[in-house]
């Protein structure tokens, strides 16, 4: 920690420790707290980069043409699979095999379209609950459970969701603890002539609830 810290600075620092504390544990912290305890830019950057989070979503909803193509296939899969599952299930064996069969073309079709879009387009693997690594060893192929999904599917075989998706809270995680780093590194200018002005200030803070 940097050794040049005011007193009053020393002070900010705990209380913005524990509010990262309470939003770590998914507990609220209200927004005049943080108003109070961030300068006016960090508390303006909660805004922003919550914007852009909805942005994000919003972007992540008009899915690239190249990548229809594999979802419709993989769906076309599913679908295929339930129905075979059902008719086994019934006792319809024949049925049931028919289905299967058609499944697992419909899945080495998926695989080839999927293979071919992202040797056209690499940067098209964000889009991708897996890393895509067709090589030898793979855990990719053409079984219905390693296919990969998309990461704004909402299947039970999705690995992971997109990274760069963040909820609200983890926006306010990172603003303060960005700010925490701040104060520790000395990257906060002390202006002297106002520390008598933010010694009051923090006398105020100081009778908000914790």
């Amino acid at each position: 920690m940097c050794s040049k810290l005011e007193t009053y600075e020393k002070r900010i620092l705990k209380k913005l420790e524990g509010i990262v504390g309470t939003l770590k544990r998914g507990e609220n912290v209200q927004n005049r707290q943080l108003q109070h305890w961030l300068t006016e830019e960090q508390y303006a950057q909660i805004e922003l980069e919550w914007n852009e989070q909805k942005d994000l979503r919003i972007e992540l909803r008009d899915k690239p043409d190249e990548l229809k193509r594999y979802e419709v296939k993989l769906k076309e899969a599913i679908m295929m699979d339930n129905r075979a599952s059902a008719y086994h299930r019934k006792g319809k064996k024949s049925a049931a095999y028919k289905c299967d069969s058609k499944r697992e073309s419909l899945c080495e079709d998926a695989l080839e379209i999927l293979q071919e879009t992202v040797f056209e387009d690499a940067t098209l693997q964000m889009w991708f609950d897996r890393t895509l690594d067709f090589g030898h060893g793979s855990l990719i192929d053409s079984s219905l459970g390693n296919l990969p999904r998309l990461v704004t599917s909402r299947s039970i075989d999705k690995q992971r969701d997109d990274s760069r998706i963040l909820k609200k809270i983890d926006v306010k995680i990172s603003v303060v603890e960005r700010a925490i780093d701040e104060l520790k590194n000395c990257d906060t200018v002390v202006d002297n002539d106002k520390e008598e002005a933010t010694w009051k200030k923090l006398e105020g803070f100081l009778k908000l609830d914790d």
